[in-house]
């Protein structure tokens, strides 16, 4: 008979995300030599806290792990049989210790990560239906995972249930589902301890109060999310985000002095930078987004030369694949020129805007569009107007609002 070690235990190290016995050594604070004896032919029960620190990393009782309990005899291994199966079998189902490859993760991050990016081209109705069917798929992996391949496991759902609830938020309209969505999203950041996913979530979270005008809800979001990011540690493009998300949520609560005092520390947190890499996840965001946030705030605040130039100046900064982003300033570059009272000018914006949307259709731009048209309401006998109007109200744009 030959002996192959505790091949279990070796098994459940391997799935859990422990490729060496070195790093299992390391998570559990013991010895490299220990986890060699466990992985032995005879190996030893676990002693002390070892008891209850490496079934909860590996996601096995002990016994399951290969340890035969102190005082009982090894139990010899049934030789198996081949028999002839009968003819009534049914299709037998996963085990409910079943254990993933640590390759798992990897595999559920990678569609996560592909996802992500089809965001900004593909339309949210046909892109949200498969982010939530892989978050599905992530809540079932998590029951068959453990230790390090279970906490990555528990990031990429906290991922999926991110960007689901964004486009329920921005793209859908849907607040109180993506609230739903979004406090999934941070119970997995949780389950994978993730401080820096949890504190985007949060911030997320203050859009829900901040766009309908709650103020004191927003902020205690916010003093939440600002309390995670210190446990990053936070890049600079992070921390200068969450300004910008307070600024919008002061801007819209009517507090636009505070707004621009918030953006103007996240450009200067962007100008000096710092050492703690921004996440992989985070491509919401940059330089130009935040322009766009002060363009759009100084536009509130009636500063509008100044508004002007900003939202000019983030257009013309637009990177490819930021189609959404120039909706928005188009329909904010037309909104400055309707509050200057240059209707004609107004109109251009708001027509480029829909050419875009018709490309790449995002509800906050079309939102923008239908803001600049009631602006323009005192001038709606104009031709410009009328033309605006042809263009609003046509049969692809109507349908393609009505059916997004």
């Amino acid at each position: 008979m030959s002996h192959t070690g505790n091949h279990r235990l070796r098994a459940a190290r391997i799935a859990a995300g422990y490729p060496s016995q070195q790093a299992l050594a390391d998570a559990l604070g013991v010895g490299v030599r220990q986890v060699r004896r466990w992985e032995s032919d005879a190996p030893p029960w676990p002693q002390g806290d070892v008891q209850q620190a490496l079934p909860r990393l590996l996601g096995s009782n002990l016994t399951e792990l290969g340890f035969t309990p102190p005082g009982s005899a090894p139990q010899p291994r049934p030789t198996p049989r081949l028999t002839t199966p009968p003819t009534t079998a049914a299709v037998p189902t996963q085990a409910t210790r079943h254990r993933q490859p640590a390759s798992a993760a990897e595999d559920y991050l990678a569609v996560v990560r592909a996802h992500r990016r089809l965001y900004w081209s593909v339309a949210p109705t046909i892109l949200h239906p498969a982010a939530v069917a892989h978050a599905a798929l992530g809540h079932a992996l998590l029951t068959e995972t453990a230790g390090r391949t279970r906490a990555l496991v528990a990031a990429g759902l906290g991922e999926s249930h991110l960007l689901a609830g964004r486009i329920e938020f921005f793209d859908l309209h849907e607040a109180d589902r993506a609230a739903a969505t979004w406090l999934r999203a941070l119970q997995a950041a949780g389950e994978a301890d993730d401080a820096l996913l949890g504190a985007a979530v949060l911030a997320h979270t203050a859009f829900v109060p901040g766009w309908a005008g709650d103020r004191e809800a927003a902020m205690e979001r916010m003093v939440a999310a600002r309390t995670y990011a210190r446990r990053g540690p936070a890049s600079a493009q992070l921390l200068a985000w969450l300004d910008a998300v307070e600024a919008e949520c002061e801007t819209r609560c009517g507090h636009v002095r505070t707004a621009l005092n918030l953006i103007r520390h996240g450009e200067d947190l962007l100008a000096r930078g710092g050492e703690h890499e921004t996440p992989e996840w985070m491509d919401w965001f940059s330089a130009g987004r935040l322009a766009a946030f002060k363009g759009n705030t100084q536009l509130r605040a009636g500063h509008l030369p100044q508004a002007r130039d900003t939202l000019l100046a983030a257009l013309d900064a637009l990177e490819t694949g930021e189609e959404k982003q120039r909706s928005v300033l188009l329909g904010d570059l037309a909104a400055t020129e309707a509050a200057r009272g240059r209707p004609e000018a107004a109109c251009q914006y708001a027509v480029r805007a829909l050419d875009q949307l018709e490309l790449t259709w995002y509800a906050v731009g079309m939102d923008r569009v239908r803001e600049v048209r009631r602006a323009l309401t005192p001038h709606q006998q104009e031709e410009c107007v009328r033309d605006l109007d042809d263009r609003l109200y046509g049969w692809s744009t109507t349908v393609s609002a009505l059916s997004r």
